[in-house]
């Protein structure tokens, strides 16, 4: 077994837990910049929700609130915002289906964003390289096209998806229609979003 140094320690324990977190973001977590940053996030989401609900939860969606998942990339500080936000349209205008399982995929696409802008060292300076630019996206895609085609078959009854009425060709389709919906909002609006937010490197490592 080795023994680090304490301050080895320390900076070992601040860096992340087991499974990636950044702790030091936690011991921290209540600042209050983190929380007016937090809270910014979680209100714009909600508000864009639900005024364009229609869009936003139907079988072929375009949720726009969907742009600010890329933010992770750029501060962990974006991360509790965007599972409040969702978590709170969700409730206000879904089903609880679609509070627990849709707020949770948020969760964990804005943890593995998080991730790839630290591969990348997004929000160090205002360059973003290609590499972010394609990955940083990808986890809510993913993640919505593998959790959302349930939530909407089983959450709102969207039991038929042209035509095609077998739970397997359903669930199919939805998970094609949402990758699609997701991936247009996350990178022709968020990685557009990402680039404006970055150009700001100094306010976004006090955060």
């Amino acid at each position: 077994m080795t023994i680090l140094p304490a301050r080895k320690r320390e900076s070992k324990l601040r860096e992340e837990d087991g499974l990636g977190l950044p702790i030091d973001f936690f011991m921290k977590a209540f600042t209050t910049k983190r929380i007016a940053f937090g809270a910014i996030i979680a209100a714009l989401y909600a508000v864009l929700t639900m005024a364009l609900w229609e869009i936003s939860s139907a079988g072929i969606q375009f949720r726009l609130s969907e742009a600010l998942c890329v933010l992770p990339a750029l501060t962990p500080a974006a991360i509790p915002g965007l599972f409040i936000g969702c978590a709170i349209a969700n409730l206000l205008g879904g089903t609880w289906v679609d509070v627990v399982f849709g707020s949770l995929a948020t969760l964990i696409a804005a943890i593995c964003t998080w991730r790839i802008g630290k591969v990348f060292r997004v929000g160090l300076s205002e360059k973003v390289s290609l590499g972010a630019k394609l990955l940083a996206p990808l986890p809510p895609v993913i993640c919505n096209a593998l959790v959302i085609p349930f939530v909407l078959y089983y959450g709102y009854g969207f039991t038929e998806a042209f035509g095609a009425t077998g739970t397997v060709a359903v669930l199919a389709l939805h998970a094609l229609t949402v990758a699609i919906g997701e991936a247009a909002v996350c990178y022709l609006i968020g990685i557009p979003l990402m680039l404006v937010v970055n150009r700001f490197p100094d306010q976004l490592r006090k955060i």
